[in-house]
Parts: C-alpha cells; structure tokens; sequence
C-alpha cells in the first residue's frame, strides 16, 4: 500500500507514470517498518516492454556443430567446456557453457550464461527446459560439442534459422527486429505462458498472455530450497552429519526447518501470481522423479532406486503414500499460504502424472486434508492429461477435476513407448505422429463434451507451428507456450482462426 500511494504521489507530479525505486527497512527489535527513501527508477523504466524482439542471422559462416534449436534468438561468446560439477566455478559471466547433459544441480550456474551447449538430450530435456526458462539460447543434442569445441574459442549460437540449432565459428553479426505488441490481435483460443522462475515473472507478464498455463514449482525448489522436504521434517534426527550442515546454513534463522521449505516455496509461487494477477495461473504440483529427489540434499536417504524413474515413483502417487505425504503437506501449505495469506485466488492446482479415478479422488482427500478443498474459496484442481489412461477415462476424470492440460511430452513417450530423453530414438519420438494426435483429439472432445476447459502446456505448439494449427483446429480452449515463440504463434493463431469455424 505505501508503495502504491508513492508512486501515485510521484505520478501526479510528473503528470505521467512513474516506477519507483523504494528502500525500505524493518527494526530488528520493534517490528515497525520503514521507508528509507524513494527515487524516480530510472534503469527499468527506460525499457520498451510494448515492443518484442526477432533475431535474424545477418551472414553465415563455417558450421561447428549443430543440434536441436531452443527457442529463435541469437548469441555469441567464448567457449568455456566443463565436464564435471566440480569445474562450474570456472564458468565465466557472459560464456557460453559447453558440456555433455545438465541436471538440476547446474541451475543456479547455468543463470551467468549466455548460452548453452550440450552433446545429449532434447527438446525436453534439462538444459532445454532451464534455458526456455532463463531466456537463454541453447543448442541441444549435437553429439560431438565437446570434442569440437574448446575453451576461449569465438562462436555464435543461431536458433533463429529454424528446428536446427547451428554452432558458427566466430562472432556472426545479426539483427533484432521489434515487433509492437498492440498490433497482435486478440485470439479466440487462449495464448497462455510457461512459467517457471520466479525471478522472470515481472518481466514475462509483459508479454501478449492470457496468463500461465504451466508454472513448474521444481524450479523453485532446485533453486530456492535445494533440500529435500522430509529431510527438512526430520532435522536435526538426520544421519548424514553433511547434509545436516547443508540444512543448518541454508535454513539459518529458522526453529522450524519445515517452515523454510513453505516459505520459499509460497515465495516462489506468489511472486509469478502475483506478476500475473488476475490472470489465471496454473501450478503444477511437484513432478520431480525418484532420481531428482534423490539429488536434493538430504534426499538419498528417501529415495528407492528405480530402473526406469520416468514411469515411477513420481506425480500423484507420492502424495497420497506413506513414504511422501508428509513432504506433501507442505506443498499444500505453501499453495494455502498463496492464495488464502497472500490473498492470489487466480492460483489454480494441477495435479501431474495421476494414473487412475481412484488415484484422483486419493489426491483430492488428501489435500483436503491439508487445507486446500476443491470447490473451497474459489478453488478450481485440474489434472494433467499425460498418460493413455487419462484420455481414455477422461469423462471419468472430467467428474472429479476443473480443467484438463495435455502434457504432450509424456503422451507421445507412452503413446509411441519411447523414452523421451533417449538420442537413439530422437528421430521418432514426435507429437505429429498420428497416433498422437489422435488421442489429444479424444480428449479435446470428450472434455467439451464434460463442459470443462482443456489446454496444452507440452512442447509441441512451441517447437512446430503445424502442430499448434492442428490443435487449434480441434478447437482446444488454450495453448500454453515458451515465451520465445508466444508473438509468432499468436499470429499465426490469429490468421488460422480467420479460417476456422469453431464447432
């Protein structure tokens, strides 16, 4: 409230608005608050945020390597290769990182990038996911980067030409054209963002949306938290004396080292419902697999070793387990503290993975239990649509859920059986394939039939126009997307639904 009355003060005196720049302080012994100061911002205020931009490659070069594109900009830098964790200290503010695969512990690393670089994965992998989200430009998938490539070395990263990345040698000059966002009609289908740090939210919210149709909550907990939620619970009863000084110094100041965990996280969630509000925003529940977990800190001593994690222990099935639900009730806590403390009812729940009715209706009581009740306050539970079961029961889970959203990453992987992470499969796994389309369109149909919205927050509409035509065609309510490629495929859907007639 008194930055608000600040910056109207301000306004009124400029005759135009006016961002702000406010210190404030809170005594350590009173409690009170402060304002220290205020000034006329004048960094953020400069920047144009009714204006995008689109990179074009001015001139080509010689070809290093290439891979999969992620997403359409551009940029150069010098080469900096790290083959292990341990070495990540040497990467340089502004280099670009070259490597074999990322994981979740490379994050906060990965952030003084410009670019990334790997030999594995792709669309969906790690690296691709971490840098749609950091805005950076990545390349993934090119095999031999690390042999080709070495330290020092002058390159320029090109995702603009294309679904193939290019590696150039040298610094390649390009382009960046503005593109003014009031001239992007307003579309019949929803055009909704990915949304994952934070710390990009303010920003994000700028662009032409409809609101989030995908905020993924591990990224605040890789990031924010880094500790495994029942190792939190069970401090300081830990037998692992390093994890235990890990907790101690990334929880200082708290008696309760639960409470840091939904702290940090409602952190976390509030800030992109809030840079959204009051567009709605949809939190995915945590959808971390056993592997992941693992990699937190404290979590080894939790997590059972899987064969194949991608099709384990994760999504639904934790939150109604003996072995997990106390983690999940603060998850709950912190989306209660969100939306109930914090007052952001435009936070609707999703729940990933969830494999049968019964499955569902677990979840459900379970966050009843733990506060948050559908229906209660406004609150609207919807599922991901991800795994056959769910498109073939979908009238069945349509009486339990608000909305549906199609994961099209894990539908393909079970709808074809491949591994979607795998390079030797790469070439096949495809959400065009009809099989797929199929089964999204079953979907769609059956959830209008059920009178509820359905949506799409996987890859595919980001990664091939063709397919976000196919979708839109099927007359899907919303299209969840990467913000590198919201402004070309709000065009493009508004040009389609000149041409389509809405059943």
């Amino acid at each position: 409230e008194w930055a608000v009355v600040i910056e109207d003060h301000y306004s009124k005196k400029r005759d135009c608005f006016t961002p702000m720049d406010i210190e404030w302080a809170k005594d350590g012994r009173s409690g009170e608050m402060y304002i220290v100061q205020a000034r006329p911002e004048t960094v953020q205020a400069k920047k144009d945020c009714n204006n995008l931009e689109i990179f074009k490659l001015l001139s080509k070069g010689l070809v290093l390597t290439q891979g999969a594109a992620i997403g359409e900009r551009i940029a150069s830098g010098k080469v900096r290769v790290i083959n292990e964790l341990s070495d990540l200290y040497k990467l340089e503010a502004g280099e670009i990182l070259v490597t074999d695969k990322t994981d979740p512990d490379w994050e906060p690393s990965m952030k003084t990038a410009v670019g990334i670089i790997t030999n594995r994965g792709g669309r969906t992998c790690h690296a691709a996911i971490v840098s749609r989200e950091l805005g950076l430009t990545a390349i993934v998938g090119t095999q031999n980067a690390t042999e080709i490539l070495r330290d020092g070395q002058k390159i320029t990263l090109s995702c603009a030409e294309g679904d193939v990345g290019k590696v150039y040698e040298g610094n390649i000059s390009f382009e960046i054209e503005k593109v003014f966002v009031g001239e992007l009609k307003v579309s019949h289908t929803d055009v909704m963002l990915n949304v994952a740090n934070p710390e990009e939210a303010l920003r994000l919210s700028f662009l032409p949306n409809d609101g989030v149709g995908l905020a993924r909550i591990e990224f605040i907990i890789n990031n924010y938290i880094r500790i495994h939620p029942l190792a939190l619970l069970d401090y300081p009863r830990l037998d692992n004396a390093k994890a235990m000084q890990a907790i101690e110094e990334l929880t200082y100041g708290y008696g309760d080292k639960a409470r840091f965990f939904v702290d940090k996280l409602s952190e976390g969630v509030g800030m992109i419902g809030a840079a959204f509000y009051p567009k709605p925003v949809i939190v995915r529940l945590s959808d971390f697999k056993t592997n992941e977990y693992a990699h937190l800190i404290g979590g080894e001593s939790y997590e059972p070793k899987e064969a194949n994690p991608m099709i384990g222990f994760r999504g639904a099935s934790r939150y109604y387990s003996d072995a997990y639900k106390r983690g999940f009730a603060l998850e709950c806590q912190a989306l209660l503290k969100v939306r109930s403390e914090m007052g952001l009812s435009n936070v609707i729940i999703m729940v990933p993975f969830c494999r049968t009715v019964e499955e569902g209706k677990k979840v459900l009581t379970e966050m009843k239990h733990n506060g948050l009740e559908r229906g209660k306050d406004g609150l609207q539970v919807y599922m991901m649509c991800e795994i056959p079961s769910n498109v073939v029961l979908a009238d069945q889970f349509a009486d339990i859920f608000d909305g549906f959203s199609i994961g099209s990453n894990d539908l393909t992987q079970l709808v074809l059986g491949i591994d979607r992470d795998s390079e030797i499969l790469a070439s096949i796994f495809d959400e065009r394939n009809e099989a797929v389309k199929r089964m999204i369109t079953q979907a769609i149909d059956t959830a209008h039939e059920k009178g509820i919205k359905i949506g799409i927050c996987g890859q595919a509409p980001s990664d091939y126009p063709e397919f976000a035509k196919f979708i839109i065609g099927r007359g899907i309510d919303s299209i969840s997307l990467t913000p590198d490629v919201i402004v070309r495929t709000r065009r493009m859907i508004s040009e389609l639904e000149r041409a389509v007639t809405f059943l």
